[in-house]
């Protein structure tokens, strides 16, 4: 699969999805099991991520890193979490 087409595919969905969504009444509540299940899928998604990394994958390795940031990210919005992305990546690789 080639990034063209990966992103195009994407593009496509998430344009879709925003012509398609529902909004839901606001404020609302998320229970800390609801949280728990989001931050499984984003272990899933980073665990996904590292696996198409060593296969040379890295167009699928960057979709499912890309997933796993986006739902950190409004698992943040939505004040369920805090934490701040890493300012520097210089010793990022060295954790890895």
């Amino acid at each position: 699969m080639s990034l063209e087409y990966l992103t195009s595919k994407y593009i496509n969905s998430a344009q879709a999805v925003l012509l398609e969504l529902k909004r839901n009444p606001t404020p609302f509540n998320v229970d800390t099991e609801t949280v728990e299940e989001i931050l499984h899928w984003v272990e899933n998604y980073l665990e996904d991520a590292k696996y198409y990394k060593t296969q040379h994958k890295l167009e699928t390795c960057l979709t499912s890193v890309a997933y796993c940031e986006g739902l950190l990210d409004a698992l943040r919005l939505i004040g369920a979490v805090n934490f701040q992305w890493p300012a520097k990546q210089e010793n990022l690789t060295e954790k890895l």
